[in-house]
């Protein structure tokens, strides 16, 4: 009675003593507003970042596309198995905090020869015992053990979440790729068929002395130009699909297309949301904050090294020199044991232990404070590319119509006979160069809205 009283009374103690510093988050300094923010839109929690990854990409072929690959995409299943790893540990360190138990049966037969004095005579022995270890956590070692693991799954779990919104912004950014190098095929297959047309026309009026030999040369330029482009192009659009299919967790192979480039919608000005929000919507922040969370607490794992150590074991149970006796008669044995084991002289390696840990969690800190930061400017980053890339293409968008008027015009002077042909070649290459200029500028607006998605810790919503 007494020794269970005695238990009770070391189980209310110990659940009131951990040794080593609670978390607290650390200072950021969190800007106001992100630089580069649209000022039109007014600075509020909701963010374009909060908004579900099939809200933001509309083509159906490319929501088709991410969610195959959030299925099957390597990335994300080595980040769910990190996960069980994670779970697992959290189990092994939790199973510290409670007993012990095990069964043990032994039998043993012995046969002594005789001897000058002794007679020969057989010997049995036959036991079976119970037993039980108990380490008290009085100084919270393995709770902050526990404490540690259950954060580091936590950290496993923004982890997975990280790589989720990575994989999705990497499919839409490969996908828009992919179209604006179809879109740039299509400006060169178009621009080929146009000069092999004017080609054919310039030798026709050379044949007849309209023309001389050096426009036939001229246009011959135009044709090569342009045909040099398209296999280039190919080549690209070949790779950006091996590319994909990766994403996809499969093997190189055609990508079914769906929205144009320039079908694709997306906003002109999109919410940013206040800084201090980004800090919980940021799966990597939080992985961060959640590893510096577990180096915490291993300060008091370390520090409650210093103290003693007090284990509980007992094991009781039947012994007998025969089996059939081993249930009756007075067979039974117990035995309890208290022992306190306290360090005394360690060469300093308890010291050291505890200076590493708190090193680490320092280390943790410093990690957590400029994850923070790189996240401020990539967000900023973004807002810029896109506000600016927007004003390049609507431009480039002027650009490429004044220089379709221009090469439209220089062909109607020449068969007019107003301008040479060295007129007509440098309109078209001015028109192909602005066109191929303005795709590519339609999808540096397209992957800018991917990138500012991204930054501002969208895509693992599901």
């Amino acid at each position: 009675m007494r020794t269970m009283r005695l238990i009770g009374l070391l189980t209310l103690l110990l659940a009131g003593c951990t040794v080593g510093p609670d978390y607290r988050r650390p200072l950021v300094a969190a800007p106001d507003t992100f630089r580069g923010a649209p000022a039109a839109i007014p600075s509020t929690d909701a963010s374009f970042g909060e908004q579900k990854w099939w809200d933001v990409f509309q083509d159906p072929q490319l929501q088709t596309l991410i969610r195959t690959a959030l299925q099957n995409n390597y990335d994300v299943r080595i980040a769910a198995t990190r996960i069980l790893e994670a779970q697992a540990q959290l189990g092994i360190k939790k199973a510290d905090e409670y007993p012990t138990a095990g069964v043990s049966v032994s039998g043993t037969d012995n046969r002594n020869a005789r001897s000058k004095f002794f007679s020969a005579y057989d010997t049995s022995n036959t036991q079976l015992g119970v037993g039980f270890q108990w380490n008290l956590d009085f100084w919270g070692k393995y709770r902050r053990a526990t404490e540690a693991a259950r954060d580091q799954l936590l950290a496993a779990d923004w982890a997975q979440k990280e790589v989720t919104d990575s994989l999705v912004a990497g499919v839409a950014s490969a996908y828009f790729t992919m179209r604006g190098l179809d879109l740039q095929l299509q400006i060169s297959q178009r621009t080929l068929a146009s000069d092999q047309d004017s080609l054919k026309l310039t030798r026709l009026l050379s044949d007849n002395g309209a023309t001389s030999l050096l426009d036939v040369r001229q246009a011959e330029q135009l044709v090569y130009a342009a045909s040099a482009t398209v296999p280039s192009i190919e080549k690209e659009i070949q790779q950006q699909e091996d590319l994909i299919g990766t994403l996809l967790g499969g093997n190189p192979a055609d990508i079914t297309r769906g929205m144009e480039l320039t079908a694709q919608p997306h906003m002109p000005e999109v919410p940013p949301g206040l800084p201090s929000s980004l800090l919980e919507r940021r799966p990597d922040v939080r992985q961060a904050e959640a590893h510096l969370m577990a180096m915490n607490a291993l300060i008091g794992v370390a520090k409650a090294a210093y103290f003693p150590s007090i284990s509980l074991t007992g094991d009781g149970g039947f012994q007998s020199i025969a089996l059939s006796k081993l249930f009756s008669g007075p067979a039974g044995t117990w035995s309890f044991a208290s022992p306190l084991t306290q360090p005394l002289f360690t060469a300093g390696s308890l010291k050291k232990g505890v200076q590493l840990a708190q090193a680490q969690q320092q280390e943790a800190v410093l990690n957590y404070q400029q994850t923070n930061q790189q996240a401020f400017r990539e967000v900023s980053d973004a807002l810029i590319a896109y506000a600016k890339d927007q004003e390049f293409r609507k431009q480039q968008d002027l650009l490429t119509q004044s220089a379709a008027d221009a090469s439209r015009l220089s062909d109607l002077r020449y068969r007019g006979g107003a301008a040479s042909y060295l007129e007509v070649l440098d309109s078209n290459t001015r028109y192909y160069s602005a066109e191929l200029s303005l795709a590519q500028g339609q999808l540096k607006e397209l992957l800018d809205y991917v990138e500012l998605y991204h930054a501002l810790g969208g895509g693992w919503q599901q």
